[in-house]
This record gives C-alpha cells, sequence and structure tokens, in this order.
C-alpha cells in the first residue's frame, strides 16, 4: 500500500486559488488604473486653470483700467483648452472644448476667475465592471478646477 505524501495531496491547489483570487486581482487592477487616469485628468485641468487665469490677469489691466474683453477671454479659454492662446492643436484632455471653460471678473474686484467642468469618463467605458463581486462601478462624473487671480 502507498502513502501520499503531502505534495501529491496538493497538486492543482494553486490553479484553484487563481481561479478564486483572479477576478479581485482583475479588479483591483482596473480600479487602480481608473484612479490614476482620473488623477492624472484633474491635474492636467489643474494646471491648465492656474495658466489661464495667470494670462488673464496679466493682461485684462491696461491704461483705461480693468478690461476683460471678450477677446481675452477666448484667448484663455484657448490657454486653457489647448495650452496656447491662438487656440490651435489637439486639447491637453481629450473631449475638453472651449464651452467647458468659464472666465469672469468676480464682482467688486480686481479678481479673474478662471473654471472648467469636464465630463469625465473613465478610460475603459463608462463603467468598471466588478466581475460578479457587486454591482458596477460607474466611472462618469463632472471634474471641475477653478482659479481666481488679481489683475496686475
Amino acid at each position: 500500500m502507498r502513502t501520499l505524501t503531502p505534495l501529491t495531496r496538493q497538486r492543482g491547489i494553486a490553479l484553484v486559488e487563481t481561479a478564486i483570487t483572479l477576478p479581485f486581482l482583475l479588479f483591483v487592477m482596473l480600479a487602480a488604473t481608473e484612479f490614476t487616469n482620473a488623477f492624472v485628468t484633474h491635474t492636467t485641468l489643474t494646471k491648465a486653470v492656474r495658466d489661464g487665469a495667470r494670462w488673464a490677469a496679466e493682461d485684462a489691466i491696461d491704461n483705461t483700467g480693468f478690461n476683460l474683453t471678450p477677446a481675452l477671454q477666448l484667448e484663455a479659454q484657448n490657454l486653457v483648452v489647448y495650452g496656447n492662446p491662438a487656440g490651435t492643436g489637439a486639447p491637453a484632455v481629450a473631449g475638453l472644448t472651449v464651452t467647458d471653460v468659464t472666465v469672469v471678473r468676480l464682482p467688486a474686484s480686481e479678481n479673474i476667475q478662471v473654471s472648467v467642468t469636464f465630463p469625465y469618463a473613465g478610460i475603459l467605458g463608462s463603467v468598471l465592471p466588478s466581475f460578479g463581486y457587486g454591482a458596477n462601478i460607474s466611472t462618469l462624473f463632472n471634474m471641475s478646477a477653478t482659479s481666481t487671480m488679481r489683475a496686475l
């Protein structure tokens, strides 16, 4: 009669453990990817809004006083979206348009506020699958960034 060694009795257990944990590991990997992409997108928007506010604040005061012209507003919007005041090239964030950016003078002050509201959708689509471990997670939300600067 042959006795079974401990190694023989555990043959195939690694495959079973992999089959059990693989969906959870895939979910964690996809969630980390989505979070990283959202973080990078928000950081890019924040920097672009700061640059747009700085651009508008530098040119808003002229010899006649505070003057936030429509042309200056458009230049600031173009700077936020395209990275240059002429509005040429590809957007800094895919899907971002000039209509997502607002440039306004705050009431009773010489402060300029530049804001962007961007409808963010995840890189894997609008839904992050949960692989049977609960409800799927929506990756659709509005991402916003605002910067206020005093006109120079």
